[in-house]
C-alpha cells in the first residue's frame, strides 16, 4: 500500500501549497454564513413564549459551545498524531487549535452567563456543565502556557500533546453532565436520535449557525496553521524560497 499521501498530509510545505490560495475564499464564505445566520436568528425567528427575546443568544452560545468541544478533540488527535508518527504539521495544528478553542470556550461561558441572568436570575451557578466547561477553558489555557514554558520546541509539543490527550476525558463529561446530574442547565435542544425539543423555525437558523461556526473554525485553523508553519520552518529552504519569490515580485 502506498502511504505517500499520508506523509504528504504531515508536510508543512505540501499543506501550505494546497491550502494557501483558497483559504481566503473560505474565510469570505465563513463570514457570509455568519452574517446570514446572525440576521436570520436575531431578526427573523419568533420570540420564545417563556424566555422572550433573551433566548436569541442561543445562536451565539450553542455554536460556540459545540465547536469548542469538537475543537478539543481535533487538538488532541493532532497531538496524538504528532506523538505517534512524529509529524511536525500535526504539532503545529495542535498549537494553533488551543487559542482558537480557548476563545470559543470563553465565548460560551460569557454568553451562557448573560443568558443565565434572565433565565436563572443569576449570571453564574456552579452548575455541572458550567463547571466542567470552565475546566475545559483552563485546559486550553494550560496547553497555551506549556507551549511558552519550554525553550525546546519538541519538548513543548510533546508535553502539550499529552495534556490534550488527558483532557479529552473532560469532553464526554461536559456532554453528558445534564443527564448524569441534577442540573440547572437545560438538556440538548437539538437531537440526532430523538425528536428535538426546539421548534423548526428556531432550529433551522441554529443549525445554520453551527455549520457557520464549524466553517469559520476550519478557516481559522488552516490560516493560522499556515502562518505558524512559516514561523516554525523559517530556516527551511522552501520558506526562504517563498519569501525570495515574494520579494522579487515586489521589486518587479
Amino acid at each position: 500500500m502506498n502511504w505517500q499521501w499520508f506523509y504528504q498530509l504531515g508536510s508543512p510545505k505540501w499543506f501550505y501549497q494546497k491550502t494557501h490560495y483558497w483559504q481566503h475564499w473560505l474565510g469570505a464564505f465563513a463570514l457570509m454564513m455568519l452574517v446570514v445566520g446572525a440576521i436570520w436568528g436575531l431578526a427573523f425567528t419568533p420570540m420564545d413564549y417563556k424566555q422572550g427575546n433573551s433566548f436569541r443568544i442561543i445562536y451565539v452560545h450553542v455554536p460556540a459551545s459545540a465547536v469548542s468541544l469538537a475543537g478539543f478533540y481535533i487538538m488532541a488527535l493532532a497531538g496524538a498524531a504528532g506523538l505517534i508518527w512524529r509529524v511536525k504539521l500535526q504539532y503545529t495544528v495542535m498549537s494553533v487549535a488551543a487559542p482558537i478553542g480557548a476563545i470559543l470556550t470563553f465565548l460560551s461561558l460569557v454568553t451562557g452567563a448573560i443568558w443565565g441572568k434572565p433565565t436563572w436570575g443569576t449570571y453564574w451557578q456552579w452548575d455541572a456543565r458550567i463547571t466542567f466547561t470552565t475546566v475545559q477553558f483552563f485546559l486550553y489555557l494550560g496547553i497555551i502556557a506549556l507551549q511558552q514554558a519550554y525553550r525546546n520546541q519538541n519538548t513543548a509539543d510533546r508535553a502539550c500533546a499529552m495534556l490534550a490527550l488527558v483532557g479529552t476525558v473532560n469532553i464526554p463529561i461536559i456532554y453528558k453532565s445534564v443527564d448524569w446530574w441534577y442540573t440547572l442547565h437545560q438538556p440538548a435542544t437539538l437531537k440526532l436520535t430523538e425528536k428535538s425539543s426546539i421548534a423548526p423555525e428556531m432550529a433551522y437558523p441554529l443549525i445554520w449557525m453551527i455549520l457557520a461556526y464549524y466553517i469559520c473554525y476550519v478557516w481559522l485553523l488552516i490560516s493560522h496553521t499556515n502562518a505558524a508553519s512559516l514561523r516554525r520552518e523559517r530556516k527551511s529552504s522552501w520558506v526562504q524560497a517563498l519569501f525570495s519569490d515574494r520579494n522579487a515580485t515586489k521589486v518587479t
